[in-house]
């Protein structure tokens, strides 16, 4: 494990701070265009700002220059992720969002999620800091639209995003949780697939939202317990 030294002059602090200054900027955009209120900029400021400093830890822990176009790509996404947290929390607050504008913004963030990937190969700088970025972006993203779909659809609907942070809560207590799984298309394609569907339910288009959401959790779990048992089976033995 790298050890940290804040005195070393090789690390940048730049990207992080653009991005805190890019979420700020964004924030401004949606207080023009609907009025965002003061709750709603405390959402959005506070998560920029937690962002910044984990990501700041982050390459300093890593002993990372930069995060190159793929993290780039990433960190774009972060901050429209922070947007729809401050979209949300404006809606909780009882005050009208435009459902359009929450769900293009989410869609966009989705639609950067295969770009991110896709630079990252093309430009070989594959990382394991850039797919952690990426991992923890895509969470926070299904968390956010949880709480949202929960208001009307029913608190049952916060499973779909809590159980990746119960699944790392867990890993606590049961270490052999945290061994590396091998690849699995179809734990993409569901990762994936939540995504799509708590956007297409938050945009109100299909009627059968419910239908949606409880496939989205059927498939979630299908995928989780599926790790989970693999996880067990490979488990190191005890000595």
């Amino acid at each position: 494990m790298a050890t940290l030294d804040w005195r070393d002059t090789s690390i940048t602090f730049k990207e992080p701070a653009i991005g805190l200054a890019t979420q700020v900027v964004l924030l401004g955009a949606l207080y023009i265009a609907v009025g965002l209120g003061p709750a709603a900029w405390v959402a959005g400021t506070t998560y920029a700002v937690i962002l910044s400093a984990i990501l700041t830890y982050a390459l300093l822990r890593s002993r990372t220059r930069t995060l190159g176009p793929a993290g780039l790509v990433t960190l774009a996404r972060a901050e429209l992720v922070g947007a729809v947290t401050a979209l949300v929390t404006m809606s909780y607050l009882g005050n009208p969002t435009p459902a359009a504008l929450l769900v293009t913004l989410a869609t966009v963030a989705l639609i950067l999620d295969a770009v991110d990937g896709h630079v990252a190969r093309r430009t070989g700088t594959a990382s394991p800091l850039g797919a952690r970025f990426d991992m923890e972006v895509d969470a926070f993203l299904i968390l956010v639209l949880s709480i949202h779909l929960a208001a009307t659809a029913g608190p049952w609907v916060l499973a779909i995003g809590l159980m990746r942070y119960a699944f790392v809560a867990a890993s606590w207590t049961a270490p052999w949780l945290k061994s590396p799984l091998p690849p699995s298309m179809a734990r993409k394609t569901v990762a994936a697939l939540q995504g799509i569907l708590l956007v297409t339910a938050a945009s109100e288009v299909l009627p059968a939202t419910t239908l949606l959401l409880a496939t989205a959790l059927a498939t979630l779990t299908w995928s989780f317990t599926r790790d989970i048992l693999w996880l067990y089976r490979n488990r190191p033995a005890t000595p």
